[in-house]
């Protein structure tokens, strides 16, 4: 008997077209013979399934369930492909996991854990994961800028807190540029975080459970024609992403070690791709994603291909994953 699965996607972020693009490459991609795939789209205003003939049909939100002629359709799984929030910072895995509806992504605590990139680094500083030096701000507080300088020197990096895609980044070179960096900032979040430039390698490490092993994906280094990678680099091809990485021996033992322990000391499960950037041999953690792209040109799809592994595979490994819960 086949399973439904419900493919979320959408979200009430920025990234809500990225992810309904992850979403689609999931449905389109999933096995038909084993699974009956639903495109559920999640928005402020509702939640709905878009059937072949773009009818929206209502979800109800107390069984997570749809209504298609005289049937109720119930889910045996969600595959999440929500980015940002709500379905990566925990809001969407409480809900399921109210439901009792496996799901794809890591549990509740370790989404919101992740999101928040202030959070993550203090939870991971004990463990010896190295990271940048950092200033946090919140909506409302006194901006010193000479503090900040200070503390993280310049040029620096002003973030959102809780945001994906490299909406709401700046780099800054002149304490004069602070005031505006910040501004920006928080259109996108009521946290900021200023961290210290790191003037390194940048890399991304896949990490997956696949057929019930933790796996680490071969690394792709990352190269902006930009200043730095942001969403211009990211999306619309203003970078190289060369996988594998053109980095040591060394430098792929020990992020890969990173990449793992933290994977496995946070419990996290399905896909996750953490960016690393090298000061000599050694990999500075900048963020965690638990929620990653998954289009066809995304990076961890094209980490998994370099492994061995296709779409339809890796889709098909992460249900499986969660069908065990």
């Amino acid at each position: 008997m086949k399973k439904n699965v419900a493919i979320i996607m959408g979200g009430f972020s920025s990234e809500y077209d990225i992810s309904i693009k992850s979403g689609s490459v999931v449905h389109k991609h999933l096995n038909s013979k084993k699974y009956n795939s639903y495109p559920i789209y999640i928005t402020k205003h509702s939640w709905y399934y878009l059937d072949e003939n773009k009818i929206e049909h209502h979800v109800n939100k107390n069984d997570f369930s749809i209504q298609l002629n005289d049937e109720k359709i119930k889910f045996h799984a969600v595959f999440n492909a929500v980015h940002g929030t709500p379905g990566e910072d925990g809001i969407l895995q409480a809900y399921f996991e109210l439901l009792n509806i496996p799901h794809t992504s890591c549990d509740t605590y370790q989404s919101a854990l992740t999101f928040n990139k202030r959070d993550l680094l203090s939870v991971l500083k004990p463990y010896g994961i190295k990271c940048a030096t950092s200033y946090f701000l919140n909506l409302g507080d006194a901006v010193d800028a000479t503090a900040i300088v200070e503390k993280v020197g310049l040029p620096c990096f002003v973030k959102a807190n809780k945001a994906g895609s490299s909406f709401g980044i700046s780099k800054v070179y002149e304490e004069s540029e602070l005031e505006e960096a910040i501004k920006k900032a928080f259109d996108e979040d009521d946290e900021i975080i200023i961290e210290s430039f790191l003037d390194g390698t940048e890399v991304s490490v896949g990490v997956i459970t696949y057929k019930g092993e933790v796996t680490v994906l071969p690394i792709t280094e990352i190269v902006s024609e930009n200043d730095f990678f942001d969403y211009e680099a990211k999306y619309e091809g203003k970078s190289q992403e060369i996988t594998p990485a053109r980095i040591s021996q060394k430098q792929q033992n020990n992020v890969t070690e990173v990449a793992q322990y933290i994977y496995k000391t946070l419990k996290l499960k399905g896909f996750s791709r953490s960016e690393f950037i090298f000061i000599g041999d050694e990999p500075y953690l900048i963020e965690v994603n638990t929620t990653p792209g998954l289009t066809e040109e995304s990076i961890l799809p094209q980490q998994a291909n370099i492994h061995g592994i296709d779409l339809p595979e890796l889709f098909e490994s992460a249900l499986e994953e969660a069908l065990k819960k």
